[in-house]
């Protein structure tokens, strides 16, 4: 039987593997929002819509550049996920 320390172990690691992989796309978001805003408070430009393309656009490079090191992330956690499953059960 797994006990609930073990569990939450496993679901720690879940939490922080998922806000490390995420980070890079949230970054990238965030700086650009933040220049667009900068820009539409200089400009005194008010539309909403603006700042949509280019944070899509940053998520997408960060995803392509940061790609690689995310799906190693994932890896490694699957890995030590089956590796528990296995200790746990085993």
């Amino acid at each position: 039987m797994i006990s609930q320390a073990e569990i939450a172990t496993v679901m720690q690691d879940a939490i922080f593997t998922v806000i490390v992989t995420a980070a890079p796309m949230l970054l990238a978001a965030l700086f650009v929002g933040l220049i667009v805003s900068i820009f539409q408070a200089t400009t005194q430009i008010n539309e909403q819509t603006i700042a949509f393309v280019p944070k899509i656009l940053a998520i997408l490079l960060a995803l392509l550049i940061f790609s690689g090191w995310i799906i190693n992330h994932l890896s490694e956690f699957t890995t030590r996920l089956y590796q528990s499953i296995i200790t746990y059960l085993g």
